[in-house]
């Protein structure tokens, strides 16, 4: 009996891993703290609801940035390495 998984991606899915596995993990990052950085100064002019739905991006740019991670680590393209290499 074999174990061996047979689920595997999607094209759709495929096709982001492609695309999002270009982008460095620090872009994240730095858009999140970019995100903290103008939602302070918003915060500071006095636009106190601006300033809360800017600071409210870091949260997702962090997320993103894990996700972009776990792709280059897990994706599509280890599995292809395994089975290639």
């Amino acid at each position: 009996m074999s174990f061996e998984n047979q689920n595997t991606e999607g094209a759709t899915a495929k096709a982001i891993e492609e695309q999002t596995s270009k982008l460095s993990s620090d872009l994240f990052l730095y858009a999140a703290l970019a995100a903290m950085g103008t939602s302070l100064t918003l915060k500071c002019l006095g636009r106190k609801h601006t300033a809360l739905f800017v600071g409210q991006w870091a949260s997702p740019f962090l997320l993103l940035g894990v996700y972009n991670k776990l792709v280059k680590l897990e994706g599509h393209d280890a599995e292809d390495k395994t089975v290639n290499g």
